[in-house]
């Protein structure tokens, strides 16, 4: 295995990284209007991801960094093609750190509340359009052969890609709710339990759809592999979701998620954004790829650096790792 084929490698494990770990922080925000009952509840589920939520998306800014290192013009090529829909992307992640951060600086209804909105706007969005980048990735999109994206935004927008943005969303929020009712108690952990059977079927639904219709249409063996382990794994975690187990539920959503992006790259290996024009137009590991030795001096930094990250991020959810409920919840005004 060459350098390039080992980045592809560690670039997919950052999306998978980021996928299960801001999975649940998107799928809690969206639980912010679809399970809070009032401001308290809304209070616990923001709690719920309060400590941890910065942290996750370190693992999207390592994603971004490794690819434009490692495969210049795949970076290239994607930030200028997906330029709006991963603009609006960057602009939802924005509002919604300062939407944490602000939504209890003033006592006044209508504050709190737009904030609140904020929150739930910019997690939902992202969390679709994720699906609708990475389904266009795997589809294939208009590349001529200077590598240039020659499409324009609405050709994003396609049957597949949508339901690729249904499949993220859903997926996410069954994520966050398993979430919830790992975090917390009470009444409000009962009824994160009972949203997330919900969830989960018809996450089930679309992502069985999406993961055949990827298999037929550009898989392999691997690839079926990947798919079957990903749908085996939504049902277990619907299961011990009904069994009131939710450290299980919740461990075998992330595999669900995990073997789904799985799948995704391995249906891309060895491309990495295939042309629906040419397919000698394809961008491969090995015509993006940086130069032996930009790859090597990169291998070393994230050999010395990616324990420390691991070691300090599990250190944080270790800390933070007590239930809560209303009952927790001080009104400070």
């Amino acid at each position: 295995m060459q350098l390039h084929d080992v980045w592809f490698v560690l670039i997919a494990v950052l999306w998978t990284g980021y996928f299960f770990l801001e999975g649940f922080d998107f799928g809690v925000g969206v639980l912010t209007k679809l399970l809070a009952r009032n401001r308290t509840e809304k209070r616990v589920l923001i709690n719920t991801i309060g400590p941890v939520w910065d942290g996750n998306e370190v693992w999207l800014l390592t994603a971004g960094g490794a690819t434009f290192a490692a495969f210049p013009e795949w970076y290239a090529t994607l930030f200028s093609g997906f330029y709006l829909p991963l603009l609006l992307i960057l602009i939802c992640l924005i509002i919604r750190g300062v939407a944490f951060e602000y939504r209890h600086k003033r006592p006044e209804d209508r504050w709190q509340t737009n904030w609140e909105h904020a929150i739930f706007w910019t997690s939902l969005i992202p969390a679709f359009l994720w699906g609708v980048a990475f389904a266009n990735i795997v589809r294939g999109v208009k590349i001529d052969q200077d590598m240039e994206y020659v499409g324009n935004f609405f050709d994003l927008l396609n049957v597949y890609s949508i339901l690729g943005g249904l499949v993220t969303l859903t997926l996410f929020t069954f994520h966050g709710a398993v979430f919830t009712s790992l975090k917390t108690v009470g009444d409000i952990r009962d009824r994160s339990r009972k949203l997330a059977t919900q969830l989960g079927v018809v996450t089930a639904v679309l992502a069985l759809t999406f993961l055949i219709w990827t298999q037929v249409s550009r898989g392999d063996g691997w690839s079926l592999i990947a798919m079957i382990v990903a749908v085996l794994a939504l049902v277990g975690a619907l299961g011990f979701n009904l069994a009131g187990r939710e450290g299980w539920s919740f461990g075998l959503s992330g595999v669900t998620i995990a073997a789904a992006v799985a799948m995704l790259f391995l249906t891309l290996f060895p491309n990495v954004m295939p042309s629906s024009l040419n397919d000698a137009w394809n961008l491969t590991v090995t015509n993006a790829s940086s130069s032996a030795y930009t790859l090597k001096i990169m291998t070393w930094c994230a050999a010395v650096a990616t324990p420390v990250v691991l070691l300090y991020q599990a250190w944080t959810y270790w800390v933070f790792r007590k239930r809560i409920g209303t009952q927790h919840i001080v009104d400070v005004h």
